[in-house]
């Protein structure tokens, strides 16, 4: 029988559901994959009510349905199941092994409900082996967070709309074939009728090892969005397992050392000024204690401490906890340190009685020599003001600073209870920074900069005055980062050089286009034949295609990289009707066909219009004019934030691993928090070790993306990535300290390349930036010149550097030395407004040459000099 007519009699004449088998099949037309399907084809008004006619004492309605036709309207039923009808039965193929995912579509027929629960019985075969009820879940009722948290939700449904419930249920590997039958039991509440439903899998076929994973059909990777994968305490490279002495814990290149509060007393860094190592000087970044003040009108609360104690040591993690008290206030103090510097507080502030404050305030003061560059709160990167005053705007993505130095630095992160990672990029405003309200205070609160003496720059972070009444409590969060994250690899830095072509040339020409350049990594952007769909390299095609790809680029010596990231989702992603049924835990709600954005001013594309309608944010959008998907439109919407799609994503990360042998991905702009890129590297460094990660982004010191600088933005980032390319709205006109805080990455511990207009090749050099080819000028002939030079062999050595061996007579004019063996080039350039001569001051020794036999010359660079 054609499976359209199978498909057919499946809708109209069916009293329970029969699922079938599909089959793989190649990517569908533009014309059926645009097409209104039978699930979208709504049901009159009259015909609705002469359904409830037939069922006058039902409050709700069941509606079973085959995952191969996902539930696509929640605000009418379809005509097939008026044709239908209701039913009380389900009957289902699986596979040993097989994630089995199923549908039930819940009708509110009479009145809303406000909370549904789910009772399960075991599956019993005729031969007394049982399913257990254990291997069931609903998706909608709850699951386990990004964090790997349990968490339960409340699902309502208005009257007169339906709620897609989605089943899964995990068969062993072992079970017999045979026919398996149970019970699931719907309880609507407030106090409706129960509806059940006879269940009935039918088991046979081969063990699906994967568990059905690599049919995109059966929806069994819908089970991933409940994944840990990478949740544990272990440490990726080049990380060290934490050290604990006493009251001072010790991570790669950095110690935090806490006094009786449990708060820092000492943050010291032992990196070098060239960033590429870790030595034995020792540089703290705090002048004084860090510490919590209350201020009431009787003056500085007096704290008596207790005894700090270390009340976790793992590898990846140590926490240590303190609590200390005065006559009026209870502190708790809460911290955990993990292996990549990155530092998280909790302190709680209690009320022992009625109590008014003039400020709570948390100080940390910073050694004057150390905070010679800041960025964040509202100032972009470079040189440290004498002074600074900030307060909270929602419109604004700012909660953070960081300052210090090339080889010392403190990145503070202000946060509360109600933290939710905003969106970023133009998509701020859909979901803006929450403020927090200890440190928000309904507007009091704040930071200020100040310079105190001669050696002393003191942030304080203050809350403003408020009444406490007994017992009560506020949550003074804060996260800290010590920097730089790591040592730069700058070995890595010169050998990697990215071809990044996104939609621009054939893909045929993509290979050799690089090995005449001079590129060694190809990054396959999305919306091309190889990678159509943004953000979801899952369809069988597109594994067909990236799989012979990438194998044609190593057999060539190259790496390939893949787009790969969260911040919005294709519409061609199979799932799409399964995430929409849970709510807006995944997808960002939003005006749907309404939603006016900066990529969609005349709104959403019309796929998107014609079936999504509403609650929906339009992202990207590529039509293909042209190739294997010509008619196709990637017409993308925007994910929430953090949520269980990013353990989807982890999962996914790693299925993409096992089966294209990839070699990293490339990321644009980062939408979600530290903890996932953790995962992120774990599972490169556990599937496939020396994969790597670049990102890159916009500049976002704009009212659009509210006025953050990339670099405070996703420093959090940074001890798991391998570069940057900071991006497009970049001024490389800025000052010398702009580059270095904003752009390079080498205070954090990263190098990067330049986009906009193609950079400024010469200033680039001094922080060892060149551009990617083609995506913005050609850089093949200084990659050339750098393996002429063997710069690979050289120590860099920024104007930055305090004994730094060369410098020029012009302040505008600066020099950065890569020194080698036998030999070290000078890279020059200049922010002066006019032409300017300069002088060189020249240390022979530092250099390790003769100032009597070494000669100077200027190499011929092709677009250079």
């Amino acid at each position: 029988m054609p499976q359209y007519l199978y498909q057919k009699l499946v809708f109209v004449a069916c009293l329970c559901v029969v699922i079938a088998a599909n089959a793989a099949t190649p990517y569908r037309s533009p014309a059926q994959f645009n097409a209104q399907v039978p699930m979208e084809v709504a049901a009159t008004s009259e015909q609705t009510s002469e359904l409830l006619a037939r069922h006058p004492h039902a409050s709700i309605l069941l509606f079973p349905e085959d995952r191969a036709h996902p539930i696509r309207m929640n605000d009418a039923l379809p005509q097939s199941w008026i044709k239908r009808g209701p039913t009380g039965q389900f009957q289902g193929q699986a596979q040993p092994g097989e994630f089995y995912c199923f549908q039930i579509g819940l009708f509110a027929a009479r009145e809303s409900v406000s909370e549904i629960q789910i009772d399960y019985t075991d599956l019993r075969g005729t031969s007394g082996q049982t399913i257990s009820t254990e291997n069931f879940r609903c998706f909608n009722l709850g699951g386990t967070d990004w964090l790997g948290r349990p968490f339960e939700k409340v699902v309502s449904v208005a009257q007169g709309t339906v709620q897609a419930l989605w089943f899964g249920v995990q068969i062993p590997q072992d079970m017999p074939r045979g026919e398996y039958r149970g019970t699931i039991v719907i309880k609507p509440e407030p106090s409706l009728a129960w509806a059940q439903i006879d269940l009935n899998l039918s088991v046979s076929g081969e063990n699906l090892t994967d568990h059905g994973d690599s049919d995109l059909w059966r929806h069994a990777r819908l089970r991933w969005l409940d994944s840990t994968l990478g949740l544990d305490t272990g440490v990726t490279a080049p990380y060290t397992p934490l050290r604990v002495s006493k009251n001072t814990v010790e991570c790669l290149g950095r110690k935090l050392v806490f006094d009786k509060t449990a708060l820092p007393e000492h943050l010291i860094s032992q990196f070098s000024y060239t960033g590429d190592s870790v030595d034995s000087n020792k540089t703290d970044i705090l002048a004084a204690p860090v510490e919590l003040k209350i201020e009431t009108d009787q003056g500085l609360v007096a704290w008596q401490t207790g005894s700090p104690y270390v009340s976790r040591h793992e590898a990846g993690e140590v926490q240590w906890q303190a609590q200390s008290l005065s006559d009026d206030f209870r502190l708790t103090v809460q911290a955990c340190m993990e292996y990549d510097g990155h530092i998280s507080y909790q302190m709680t502030v209690q009320a022992r009685n009625t109590v008014s404050v003039r400020d709570i305030r948390l100080e940390i003061p910073l050694q004057r020599s150390v905070a010679k560059y800041m960025m964040g709160m509202g100032r972009k990167g470079g040189t440290r003001p004498s002074e600074l005053q900030w307060k909270w705007d929602v419109t604004k993505h700012q909660d953070s600073l960081w300052i210090g130095d090339v080889n010392a630095g403190l990145q503070c992160k202000l946060k509360g209870p109600n933290y939710a990672r905003p969106l970023v990029n133009i998509y701020y405003r859909n979901k803006p920074l929450r403020l927090p309200d200890a440190w928000h205070n309904a507007g009091h609160g704040g930071c200020s900069l100040v310079e105190v003496g001669d050696d002393q720059v003191l942030l304080q972070a203050y809350s403003g005055p408020r009444t406490l009444e007994a017992g009560q409590s506020l949550h003074f969060d804060f996260d800290l980062l010590l920097t730089p994250v790591k040592p730069m690899n700058t070995t890595a830095h010169w050998r990697d050089r990215y071809y990044h072509n996104g939609n621009g040339a054939s893909l045929g020409t993509w290979l050799t286009a690089a090995q005449e350049g001079g590129a060694n990594i190809i990054n396959i952007h999305h919306g091309n034949d190889l990678n159509p769909f943004i953000n979801y390299p899952f369809h069988e095609q597109t594994v067909k295609d990236l799989t012979a790809y990438i194998k044609s680029v190593h057999a060539a010596g190259l790496m390939a990289k893949v787009y790969y990231t969260v911040r919005e989702i294709t519409n061609h992603m199979t799932e799409l009707w399964a995430l929409r049924s849970l709510g807006d835990e995944v997808f960002m709600a939003g005006a749907g066909n309404d939603a006016r954005t900066i990529i969609n001013p005349k709104g959403a594309d019309l796929w998107l219009q014609k079936h999504l309608r509403t609650n929906y944010v339009p992202a990207w959008r590529h039509a293909f004019s042209s190739g294997k998907y010509q008619g196709h439109v990637d017409a993308a919407i925007v994910t929430n934030g953090m949520s269980r799609w990013h353990n989807y994503y982890i999962e996914g990360l790693q299925w993409l691993l096992k089966n294209l042998a990839m070699d990293g991905i490339y990321i644009d702009d980062v939408a979600y928090d530290r903890k996932v890129m953790q995962r992120v590297r774990k599972v490169f460094d556990r599937n496939r070790p020396g994969c790597l990660i670049d990102v890159h982004s916009w500049n976002h010191f704009n009212a659009r993306a509210g006025f953050v600088s990339c670099a405070n933005l996703y420093m959090e980032h940074f001890p798991y990535i391998d570069s940057l390319w900071f991006g497009e709205g970049f001024n490389y006109d800025e000052t010398p300290d702009y580059w270095l805080v904003e752009i390079s990455g080498i205070p954090f511990g990263l190098m990067g390349q330049m986009l906009q207009g193609g950079g400024n090749p010469w200033r680039g050099m001094l922080y060892g930036m060149s551009t990617r080819l083609p995506w913005s000028g050609n850089p093949s002939a200084i990659w050339r010149f750098w393996d002429d030079f063997s710069i690979q062999d050289t120590q860099m050595m920024g104007y930055w550097v305090p004994d730094c061996p060369v410098r020029t007579d012009q302040k505008d004019v600066l020099a950065t030395v890569y020194r080698g063996k036998d030999r070290t080039l000078i890279s020059i350039a200049s922010w002066a407004d006019k032409a300017v001569q300069c002088r060189l001051s020249i240390d022979w020794d530092q250099l390790g040459l003769s100032r009597d036999t070494a000669s100077f010359y200027a190499p011929l660079i092709e677009d250079f000099q």
